[in-house]
């Protein structure tokens, strides 16, 4: 996906695929490889890329996103049926339907008008609260349609037809995306899911429409082997498309308006604010989006979020924390206001706590506190159990923890920081991959102060044992200052000199072998059924989580296996084509059953 063209909407990146001929779609992967190496430059509203010395690709976005397909044009002699057309809104990164901007990583998004987000580490944090404000509202409509007389209660809203069939549309959609793996996902399957996404947003399932742009998103990032990428959210997108199809046209009430989700996030009037600041974090999202975010916390403990989130790649979440809040009159950066405070006058905010920056919005900077000062000190001392139980039934995911540095283990993923935290020892992870960011670098500096007893703030991810991912820090050697992980760069010169000692952490036998099913759950997203087709892979699995007590993980991964190497053959002999609604619904309970096994093992890992 290239960061130098506009976005384009979903809609028009289907339709210019839908109107290729077979013979083009077949050629659209590669056209897109070859467009990728080919210059785009941009004048105003017009992204130009010259295909040779006499034809030129042009691509309008007079308001920074194109809409139509006829805002994309070809000077080629097959144009306006030309494969560039199509290749260039495949190429470009995915707008969003309803917002200007959209943002991932569980970071509160643009002030403004940010949508949902998808994104990797939230566990759909805030698209969880979009769902139970819809849902709250959906019952409580449910509840009070009476009829006049005998107050008697109405029957419970179901879905329509056109929502029916939207549901069906994209579960056939992401179905065929499961079968093919984000291996075999090319344009073309892409397209289709788009345009069921498309569609299912027109009937009103704002929820799953975002999930399968997201599952695009990430398609995209995965082929073009994008630090960004990360399987476990392509994974987490495809059981969320899924798991809403699947239960839209059998749904009633306040699970229908969940499942349907909201278009976009209501902001509501909150007043004035005195705001402290907390810490910055950097955004870079698969999508092409990027930027910061800092979050601050008022005087009874609760949070909110000012974000700076337009597209761009990498250097602009590098450079975005210089960049002054797009909030009133304040003239701080993000950098600053992580330190200091905010007063704040006629606040709007959403139910995620993002402010909004609206004409009447007016803010100017104030003195901050340190975090074991009134009122940050307050974070710290919530108990660890009950900050776990509000990130695991959808509050913030935030853990505000006081930790000893233990020093690194290495995983398969890379090595992890080890911290004692009251009874267990956590594993602190980098909340992103991408080199231009500090997340790795710091851990591994942070390693050398084994011992130092300091306050984090990190983000839950929920796995059999306590993991999170690091996002700001008490400085281990100056007392007083703060760290924003994915932001400031820790100095060698700085750290005590001792080496970083390796702590392999010894391996657990009593730990439950869920991840025989996770593994494969995974492996299915990242290579499709074929892999696992094999016959004979699935049977000594199956047979360690029956002793281990895990029947029901072993019939799905059995089931699971089934699925993928069942082919029916016609009556010469020859193979049929398989059926990708089986697999995907036999992945599908996998899917949801390692989902809540990890819950359930998480929240039994850490102390409380």
């Amino acid at each position: 996906m290239s960061q130098d063209l506009p976005p384009v909407a979903p809609a028009v990146t289907a339709e210019l695929v839908a109107a290729l001929s077979p013979r083009l779609r077949k050629r659209l992967d590669a056209g897109i490889a070859k467009l990728a190496d080919r210059p785009a430059v941009r004048d105003g509203d017009t992204v130009r890329i010259s295909l040779d010395d006499d034809t030129d690709l042009e691509l309008h976005a007079p308001d920074g996103t194109v809409t139509s397909p006829d805002a994309i044009r070809c000077g080629c002699l097959l144009a306006p049926d030309c494969l560039h057309r199509a290749a260039a809104a495949s190429a470009a990164p995915i707008a969003d339907d309803t917002n200007s901007e959209a943002a991932e990583g569980g970071s509160g998004q643009s002030s403004a008008t940010a949508q949902t987000p998808t994104g990797p580490g939230t566990a759909g944090t805030a698209q969880k609260a979009a769902g139970q404000e819809a849902a709250d509202a959906g019952q409580k409509a449910a509840g009070q349609e009476t009829s006049g007389a005998g107050q008697k209660m109405a029957e419970p809203e179901t879905a329509d037809a056109r929502q029916c069939g939207a549901a069906h549309a994209l579960h056939s959609a992401a179905a065929a995306v499961l079968e093919a793996g984000a291996d075999g996902a090319g344009a073309v399957l892409q397209a289709e899911l788009l345009r069921a996404a498309h569609t299912a947003r027109l009937a009103g399932l704002h929820r799953a429409a975002a999930s399968a742009v997201s599952v695009v998103t990430a398609l995209r990032a995965a082929r073009a082997a994008d630090p960004a990428y990360r399987l476990a959210d392509l994974a987490a997108g495809l059981r969320d498309v899924l798991s809403v199809a699947h239960r839209v046209p059998h749904a009633t009430g306040a699970e229908l308006a969940a499942l349907r989700g909201t278009a976009r996030q209501p902001y509501r009037p909150d007043g004035s604010l005195r705001l402290y600041g907390l810490f910055s974090e950097p955004v870079l999202t698969a999508s092409g989006y990027a930027g910061a975010v800092t979050w601050t916390a008022d005087a009874q403990g609760r949070l909110y979020q000012v974000s700076d989130v337009a597209p761009g790649g990498a250097g602009r979440a590098v450079g975005a924390a210089d960049r002054a809040v797009r909030l009133g009159d304040t003239a701080l950066t993000h950098r600053q206001l992580s330190r200091a405070g905010l007063a704040v006058s006629g606040a709007t905010v959403s139910p995620t706590g993002r402010l909004g920056a609206g004409a009447g919005v007016r803010a100017v900077g104030a003195s901050g506190a340190g975090w074991r000062e009134e009122p940050l000190d307050r974070l710290w001392t919530v108990p660890v159990a009950e900050q776990l139980t509000r990130a695991l039934n959808g509050g913030h995911d935030l853990l505000f923890l006081e930790v000893t540095l233990l020093g690194t283990a290495t995983e398969a993923a890379g090595d992890c920081l080890l911290a004692g935290c009251e009874d267990v020892v956590l594993r602190l992870t980098a909340a992103h991959d991408h080199p231009a960011l500090p997340h790795r670098d710091n851990l591994r500096l942070l390693a050398a102060a084994r011992g130092a007893r300091l306050r984090i703030v990190a983000r839950l991810t929920p796995a059999p044992l306590p993991r999170a991912r690091l996002l700001a820090t008490e400085h281990p050697a100056r007392s007083g200052t703060r760290v924003d992980v994915g932001l400031d760069r820790l100095q060698r010169a700085d750290l005590p000199t001792a080496p970083a000692s390796l702590v392999r952490a010894a391996p657990n036998t009593e730990e439950a072998p869920v991840h025989l099913l996770s593994r494969r759950v995974q492996q299915a997203v990242s290579g499709g059924r074929r892999v696992l087709s094999f016959p004979g892979t699935a049977s000594a699995d199956a047979r360690r989580l029956h002793r281990a007590g895990l029947a029901t993980a072993g019939a799905l991964l059995e089931e699971l296996h089934a699925a993928a190497a069942e082919r029916s053959r016609d009556v010469f002999g020859r193979l049929l084509p398989s059926d990708p609604e089986r697999f995907a619904r036999s992945w599908l309970a996998a899917a949801r059953y390692t989902e809540e096994v990890d819950r359930a093992l998480c929240a039994a890992a850490w102390p409380g």
